[in-house]
């Protein structure tokens, strides 16, 4: 069965994150959506009253001043860009547009026109755009002609309309903001934790190790068996024991990194696994003897241990163990493949297995691969799942870089 808590609340977290800015967003394209119609309702409105009015001052030249006055003011209050055409389609007038252009013909010798630009191309274009965005307001004469007027959105309604991708673009941002530093936090929180457990724990070994090489120099002086095999395999376990210790007491700080040849650091820490594992599952080590790296020995066999473990947790009766070591001369870079003929992993598990918590035991914390991947990373490589098939086994990939240099060969 497999269980990943970690996983599991991390989904509901991003889950409620996703719910709460999609609640935003309908809320506000909604409630954005509800001004503009309104907003546009009130533009058209204006339009129509000035067209009213446009209709009324053309229609009624006979009235007095007084009231032609109130009519040009109410016409002029409602400030709109609009234009109107005849049943042709030519433009008859316009209002609110760039007061620089006209599409009317000016006679350059004319010194007392006002200096303007003939530019119809702009007022076609004006007009094309209002023609896109809203129907007509029909103007009927008592010649029988109609008008058609023409207008465009103000620039608080366009702006109104853009807003709320802007202010969504902003929640977005912040939200992403948040849940970096949440996420920052809370890794360092986690952090702190686990170093502090770690060195605590290595505090109370020390005391037993000790204890336990002092007691085990002592046996071998009772029994006089300098060269008893027992003996020595209990030291090489009081050694382990040392190196965990040392190991949970650097946790929390940069490793040291020195070059070393990657083979004989692989078979020495195999060779002490192999004793202490069932007979029947065999394992091979082959590939390049020579290729070296930067590695901390006791991390790099922390890594060798846990995907060992991994594998032969993974193997249910008999089985293989194979680890295959070789160099990318191109890249610089070592390739170490370990591989087992255990259970598998499902290819939609190859990213998850490295979380931490993840486990398809029903013991263990599911720790063991998350701080593999960890460790690789403190040795500037990576780790990644190869390859695997359920039932038939699985192959790690593990790539550092190589610390051997080849100059290239001049042919001449």
């Amino acid at each position: 069965m497999q269980r990943n808590p970690y996983r599991h609340h991390r989904q509901h977290w991003k889950l409620f994150l996703f719910l709460f800015a999609a609640m935003i967003a309908a809320a506000s394209l909604l409630y954005t959506n509800y001004l503009t119609k309104s907003l546009s309702k009130s533009e058209r409105t204006k339009a129509e009253v000035w067209a009213m009015s446009t209709r009324s001052i053309v229609s009624l030249p006979d009235v007095n001043d007084e009231f032609i006055s109130f009519i040009y003011a109410v016409r002029d209050s409602l400030s709109l860009p609009a234009i109107i055409t005849d049943d042709a389609g030519d433009i008859i007038f316009w209002r609110d547009l760039d007061s620089t252009r006209t599409n009317i013909s000016v006679d350059p010798a004319d010194t007392l026109a006002q200096p303007l630009v003939y530019d119809p191309g702009y007022f076609a274009k004006e007009l094309a755009e209002m023609r896109r965005r809203h129907a007509p307001i029909i103007i009927e004469l008592e010649t029988g002609q109609k008008w058609f007027v023409f207008y465009k959105d103000s620039d608080a309604l366009r702006q109104l309309r853009i807003f709320p991708y802007i202010q969504l673009s902003l929640i977005a941002i912040f939200l992403i903001i948040a849940y970096t530093v949440f996420n920052s936090i809370k890794r360092s929180e986690e952090n702190l934790v686990w170093v502090g457990m770690a060195k605590e724990a290595a505090h109370q070994l020390g005391t037993p190790i000790s204890s336990l090489m002092g007691w085990l120099e002592l046996a071998r002086v009772t029994f006089e068996s300098e060269d008893n095999t027992l003996f020595d395999e209990m030291e090489r376990d009081v050694y382990r024991l040392e190196v965990v210790a040392d190991r949970f007491s650097k946790i929390g700080s940069d490793p040291h990194l020195s070059n070393h040849n990657i083979f004989e650091v692989v078979k020495d820490y195999m060779d002490y696994f192999r004793v202490r594992t069932s007979g029947r599952i065999s394992f091979v080590l082959e590939g390049d003897q020579h290729v070296e790296a930067m590695l901390n020995v006791q991390l790099f066999d922390w890594i060798i241990e846990n995907l060992l473990k991994n594998a032969v947790n993974a193997i249910e009766s008999e089985g293989k163990v194979h680890i295959h070591i070789f160099e990318n001369i191109a890249k610089e870079e070592i390739f170490m493949d370990v591989s087992d003929t255990g259970r598998g992993v499902p290819r939609s598990n190859w990213e998850s297995i490295f979380l931490p918590g993840f486990t398809t035991r029903k013991r263990g914390w599911g720790l063991g691969l998350s701080l593999t991947k960890r460790m690789v990373k403190l040795h500037r490589g990576q780790i990644f799942v190869k390859e695997s098939e359920v039932g038939k086994g699985t192959t790690f990939r593990i790539i550092l870089k190589s610390n051997l240099r080849y100059e290239p060969t001049e042919i001449g």
